[in-house]
């Protein structure tokens, strides 16, 4: 099949290459020429594990291509999907959606034939509707079909995600839709992966629906480690008691700093807006929103009070700057807002990051960066371990503590048994946990 990615971002690149790998035809389409020449070089825009393999393995047997002009690559397209960013809108929150019309505008200029026109785009609900106004007034004769096709990419892994996915919704009750997105979902059928069709609104509340509640997961957990320290539990084993029970789930209930990235802090706003707007407000997603913004400057109170109560003058080397490993993205991280309050009590900041490096020095170009945890930690006061990344699961103390000038470990994702951490002789702070835990 023919298939054209409008959005060369995230998840327009890596659905891209894998629905190439699957052996269809598809075009990534770009309003930056920089970008665009750039994927034509080989050289991506992100970081994701697997992913520079399947772009250049595709691009060369030819099934992957790159371009800026939109309408030629639409014009013989079976399927068109919608990849473009949403960000939340400056002043109200709400999905900023002008890149998604943007991009219906230029589609319906283009299609000629039935095409499908996908929003792969997280989008509030009715945006669908909207796209196909759009289409139909732009080009009254287009014979298309606006579906809604929500991704559920975890980045890091969005690779396996998209191959191995839990669940494939596709929003649309067009009969001659459904037929041809089976067609392009059929390489999955080998491995049992299920398709969900459903009405386009519901399609896209589905997305936004899944996003609140694992955010609304963390939060919760992060709220009881915060209980923990106060009434002398343990919020690891909290977590495996409860995880433990099937209608509950293990996953998203680890303790840490709050969430961040590119999903979870746009979407659970958007959710909200779009329940106030229809008046049917979202309470338990509304308070989410809310202690999650405010428990990354508590994590920054957490590093100062390990400190003695004062971290002015003091070196704080920041152990990870993504919001999560194995992946280089930056948004909304909490690594962001601790650094910057702790910036504001008068702390000297040293970062390594194993991929963030370059997007953290054009958001933060004031702080020391290091090639390595050891640089960062020469003569540091605290070492504050942000994000897990794989490299800081067996850090060598006994270098470490001949090289920090404060032997303290302020653990906000619990990577470290306490125990391992205080027979080097460290001091150990961690997330809702119990003095000498394992």
């Amino acid at each position: 099949m023919r298939l054209v990615m409008v959005g060369a971002g995230y998840v327009g690149l890596v659905s891209g290459a894998c629905f190439a790998d699957f052996g269809h035809h598809v075009i990534c389409v770009d309003t930056v020429e920089a970008k665009i020449e750039a994927l034509k070089a080989g050289k991506l825009p992100i970081y994701e594990p697997g992913l520079e393999a399947i772009v250049r393995s595709n691009a060369e047997a030819g099934r992957l291509d790159f371009t800026t002009d939109l309408e030629e690559a639409v014009r013989d397209a079976d399927v068109v999907f919608i990849a473009v960013g949403t960000p939340s809108r400056r002043g109200d929150g709400h999905a900023d959606l002008s890149y998604v019309h943007a991009a219906a505008r230029q589609i319906a200029r283009a299609v000629t034939g039935f095409t499908v026109v996908v929003t792969k785009s997280t989008v509030p609900v009715g945006t669908g509707d909207e796209v196909e106004r759009i289409i139909r007034e732009e080009n009254p004769d287009a014979d298309i079909a606006v579906a809604s096709n929500p991704e559920f990419l975890r980045e890091g892994a969005a690779i396996a995600d998209f191959k191995r996915p839990d669940r494939i919704v596709i929003g649309t009750e067009d009969e001659r839709a459904i037929a041809l997105m089976k067609e392009v979902y059929r390489p999955l059928y080998i491995n049992e992966s299920p398709l969900f069709f459903c009405e386009r609104r519901t399609s896209e509340l589905i997305k936004y629906a899944g996003n609140a509640f694992l955010a609304m997961k963390i939060t919760f957990i992060n709220e009881l480690a915060d209980l923990c320290e106060k009434v002398g539990a343990d919020v690891q084993k909290v977590a495996k008691g409860i995880g433990s029970d099937k209608r509950i789930g293990g996953k998203f209930l680890h303790a840490g700093p709050g969430y961040g990235g590119s999903c979870f802090p746009k979407d659970t706003l958007a959710l909200v807006k779009t329940a106030q707007d229809n008046e049917s407000p979202l309470r338990l997603v509304e308070t989410t929103v809310a202690v999650n913004d405010n428990r990354k400057r508590a994590m920054a109170r957490k590093v100062i009070a390990a400190c003695g109560g004062e971290v002015r003058g003091k070196r704080i080397a920041i152990l990870g700057l993504t919001f999560k490993p194995n992946t280089d993205d930056m948004r909304e991280s909490p690594a962001l807002t601790i650094i910057q309050a702790l910036q504001d009590k008068g702390a000297v900041i040293a970062a390594y990051d194993p991929e963030g490096m370059a997007s953290a020095r054009e958001l933060m170009p004031d702080i020391a960066y290091g090639q390595n945890v050891y640089e960062i930690a020469e003569g540091a006061d605290a070492l504050v371990l942000v994000t897990e990344w794989d490299e800081f699961r067996a850090l060598d103390f006994r270098r470490l503590k001949r090289l920090v000038a404060e032997p303290v470990l302020i653990d906000l994702r619990n990577v470290y048994p306490v125990h391992e951490t205080e027979r080097h002789g460290f001091r150990y702070v961690g997330v809702g946990r119990l003095a000498g835990a394992n």
